[in-house]
């Protein structure tokens, strides 16, 4: 995986988190993992195709999803991963994407991406299909918990 990839959507990540959660987001120490992935409960997955094939998966507890919807939200308190919650988690997953294809468009990188997909549920994992390693950055939330952003991205193999 080429760094040139990876590194717009971790500042794209820190830089919406701290924008939607108002500060304190801190970048941990990243790490690989090089088989599928069990999620932490919700999952939202974008996939990117064109010279370049990969997703990157924006993971949480239900937990911290249903804070971080609540404070998107205004400061609304969710009880249970409604369709609001729910939508407001895929809305920061395409901030997010958005935010880092733009960056590496102006860099003349040329791929588009899938629209979110949402996952949730307890003992679930996501299939690492390309058979590289995934890049795993927790972005700890303070009191909100963490997202771990979870990269796998090459260049497309003819």
């Amino acid at each position: 995986m080429r760094v040139e990839y990876i590194n717009p959507f971790v500042e794209a990540a820190f830089n919406v988190l701290n924008e939607v959660l108002g500060g304190g987001v801190v970048r941990g120490d990243l790490y690989l993992k090089e088989s599928s992935v069990k999620i932490l409960g919700v999952a939202a997955l974008v996939g990117l195709a064109g010279d370049v094939e990969g997703r990157v998966i924006f993971d949480m507890s239900p937990a911290t999803a249903l804070k971080v919807a609540g404070t998107m939200n205004g400061g609304e308190v969710f009880k249970t991963l409604d369709e609001m919650a729910k939508s407001t988690i895929t809305e920061l997953a395409n901030m997010i994407a958005a935010q880092a294809v733009t960056k590496l468009h102006e860099q003349g990188f040329k791929f588009d991406l899938t629209p979110p997909a949402l996952f949730t549920g307890d003992n679930m994992e996501i299939a690492n299909t390309l058979k590289i390693e995934a890049l795993i950055v927790p972005m700890e939330l303070g009191a909100n918990g963490k997202i771990e952003v979870n990269v796998v991205i090459r260049e497309r193999i003819t």
